[in-house]
C-alpha cells in the first residue's frame, strides 16, 4: 500500500516563513493533529513540553524593592547625609524634620506606584483571553494560555486570535492585523497556501496571535504559541530595549551634584576664612559651618516634586491612563514629536465610545 510522503514540520525558527506556504492538510500531518483536534492527554503532554501560551513577563519588583527604589536619588542621599550630620551634632529636631521629609517622599512614591501596579494587574485579569478549541472532537472553551501547537481552534467575528495558526477552513473570514502590519483595512483570509516569500500582510492562510476577527468564521490549527508567535517576537525585541533615565531624574541628579559642590565649596571657604583670617576657634567654627551647610540644603524639594508628580498621575488616571512610574509624567509632558506606525500605537483601529 502506497504511503503518503512525510511532511517536514517547520521548526519554531522557520515557522513564520513556512507554515503559510504549507497546505492545510499537510500542516495537520506535520503537527501530528487532525481536523477534530488533539486528545486531552496529548494536549497536556504538549503543554508541559511547550509551556503556557503567554508572553514572558519581566520580573516585577516586590514591595520592599519598590520602597527602597524611592531612595535612589542623589538629592535623597544628600538629605540622609545631612540627617546623619545633624544627629552627630545633637540637633535632633533638625534630624527628625529631614528624616520625616525623606520618609514622606518615599511613602507617596511607593503608594502611587503600588496603585498603578494593582490597576495594571486588575486589567490583566479582566482581559484574560479565552479560546474555543476542539479536544477529542468536542468543542470546548478553555483559557488561551492552555493552547498548544497542534490544537484546532474555532474563530468567529469578534474573537481575538489566541495564537498563530494555519487556517483549515474559512468562511468569509476577515482579520484586523493592524497591530502587526499597521494597515487598518481588514485582510481577507482563506485556507489556500501562498508563496514562501510572501510578506506578513499577505499570508492569507495564517491567523496571528493578538489580531481581531472582524467577519466570518474559521477553523485553524495552532502552529506557534507564546514567545514563538509573531507578536511574541515583537515583544522580545521590545524587551531588549535599554531603559533610559528620564530627563527629570537626570536634571535632579545634576542639580543635586551642583548644589552639593556649591555648599561644600562655600563651607570650605567660610571655614578657612574664619579660622585663618578671623582666628575663631576651629571646633566652634566647624560646628557653625556644618549647621549653615545643612540649612542650605533644600529638604522640601523632593517631597514637593513627588507630590506634584502624584497630582499629575491622578489627573492621568481620571482620563483612564495608568502611569506606573511617577517621573514618566514629566517625560510625557516633554514630548514634542512622536514617530509611530499609526494604528496599534496611538489608536487601536476600533470604534470607541
Amino acid at each position: 500500500m502506497h504511503q503518503p510522503p512525510a511532511v517536514e514540520r517547520p521548526t519554531t525558527v522557520e515557522a513564520g516563513g513556512k507554515w503559510h506556504a504549507t497546505e492545510s492538510l499537510d500542516a495537520l500531518v506535520a503537527l501530528e493533529s487532525s481536523p477534530d483536534g488533539l486528545s486531552q492527554g496529548e494536549a497536556s503532554t504538549r503543554l508541559a513540553q511547550y509551556g503556557p501560551n503567554a508572553l514572558p513577563e519581566g520580573r516585577r519588583a516586590g514591595p520592599l524593592r519598590r520602597f527602597l527604589r524611592q531612595f535612589n536619588n542623589l538629592l535623597i542621599y544628600v538629605l540622609l547625609a545631612a540627617a546623619a550630620i545633624t544627629s552627630g551634632l545633637g540637633h535632633w529636631i533638625d534630624t527628625g524634620v529631614i528624616l520625616a521629609v525623606v520618609l514622606v517622599n518615599a511613602i507617596i512614591g511607593f503608594v502611587q506606584e503600588g496603585r498603578a501596579e494593582a490597576a495594571i494587574a486588575a486589567l490583566h485579569r479582566m482581559l484574560a483571553p479565552q479560546a474555543t478549541v476542539l479536544r477529542d472532537g468536542q468543542r470546548l472553551r478553555v483559557p488561551a494560555e492552555q493552547l498548544v501547537p497542534g490544537d484546532v481552534i474555532l474563530v468567529e467575528a469578534g474573537d481575538r486570535v489566541p495564537a498563530d495558526a494555519r487556517l483549515i477552513e474559512a468562511s468569509r473570514l476577515k482579520a484586523q492585523e493592524a497591530i502587526l502590519t499597521g494597515e487598518s483595512v481588514p485582510v481577507e483570509k482563506s485556507s489556500e497556501a501562498v508563496a514562501e516569500d510572501a510578506p506578513l500582510g499577505e499570508r492569507r492562510g495564517m491567523l496571528f496571535s493578538g489580531t481581531l476577527i472582524v467577519a466570518g468564521q474559521g477553523r485553524a490549527v495552532v502552529t506557534a504559541t507564546g514567545s514563538a508567535t509573531e507578536i511574541g517576537r515583537i515583544s522580545g525585541m521590545l524587551g531588549a530595549v535599554e531603559e533610559l533615565t528620564t530627563p527629570l531624574l537626570r536634571k535632579m541628579d545634576a542639580f543635586a551634584r551642583w548644589i552639593t559642590a556649591l555648599i561644600l565649596f562655600g563651607a570650605g571657604l567660610l571655614l578657612l576664612y574664619g579660622h585663618f583670617v578671623q582666628h575663631h576657634p576651629f571646633e566652634e567654627l566647624f560646628m557653625t559651618v556644618v549647621g549653615l551647610a545643612v540649612a542650605a540644603i533644600p529638604e522640601g524639594l523632593p517631597a514637593v516634586l513627588t507630590i506634584t508628580l502624584a497630582v499629575g498621575v491622578r489627573k492621568m488616571a481620571d482620563r483612564h491612563a495608568i502611569v506606573r512610574r511617577l517621573p514618566a509624567i514629566e517625560t510625557l509632558g516633554a514630548l514634542t514629536v512622536i514617530c509611530t506606525d499609526k494604528t496599534g500605537t496611538l489608536t487601536r483601529n476600533e470604534m470607541m465610545a
